[in-house]
């Protein structure tokens, strides 16, 4: 047999294989259509050990599933930073916030932190979701500038999905225009 009509008849038996078996008759879908929030490089809030001082926080996705706020509380010791409208740019004022949060991360070096953006509710939902991620990002960036490892920190951008305030008023949709950081591990994973 020469080589020209093996590669023939595997041709052949590939498409007849096709043929035979079809196409499937239904498309079958997930039995559960909860959303499932976590990615590759998420951190779990769950997921504490030694070396966050007992102040792991909740994201503010584990804090709705409660019925609790999703601000940041008071007695955390990172603090949220805000941005101005339709804008990812750190402020100067955000810039002391995180120099402020990244002393408290250099004191605890085994402390991993997810970076949560958040969006007022003026645009489109894809285009806050896309927002926000530039905002959770730029404030990795920032920490990352000052010496923060990057393997420290995850972003997650929620949108317009979890709002601090949800009056129609200028001092509310600034509240909602937050980076929060959640502490959410003791160790990391390299």
């Amino acid at each position: 047999m020469t080589l020209r009509s093996y590669s023939s008849l595997s041709f052949r038996s590939v498409i007849s294989l096709l043929l035979i078996t079809g196409c499937a008759s239904e498309i079958r879908t997930p039995q559960s259509t909860a959303l499932n929030w976590t990615t590759e490089n998420r951190l779990s809030s769950t997921d504490a050990s030694e070396g966050s001082s007992g102040d792991v926080g909740l994201s503010s996705l584990d804090a709705l599933r409660r019925g609790e706020s999703t601000a940041t509380p008071q007695s955390s010791p990172l603090k949220e930073i805000y941005f101005e409208f339709d804008r990812y740019e750190v402020r100067a004022d955000a810039r002391q916030t995180l120099d402020a949060n990244a002393q408290w991360l250099r004191q605890h070096p085994t402390v991993r932190v997810e970076i949560e953006g958040h969006c007022d509710e003026r645009g489109s939902n894809e285009y806050n979701m896309g927002l926000a991620a530039k905002r959770a990002q730029a404030a990795r960036d920032y920490l990352e500038s000052i010496g923060i490892a990057a393997h420290r920190m995850s972003t997650v951008g929620y949108g317009e999905e979890l709002p601090v305030c949800s009056e129609h008023t200028e001092s509310c949709w600034q509240r909602n225009r937050r980076g929060r950081f959640v502490i959410a591990s003791g160790s990391p994973a390299l």
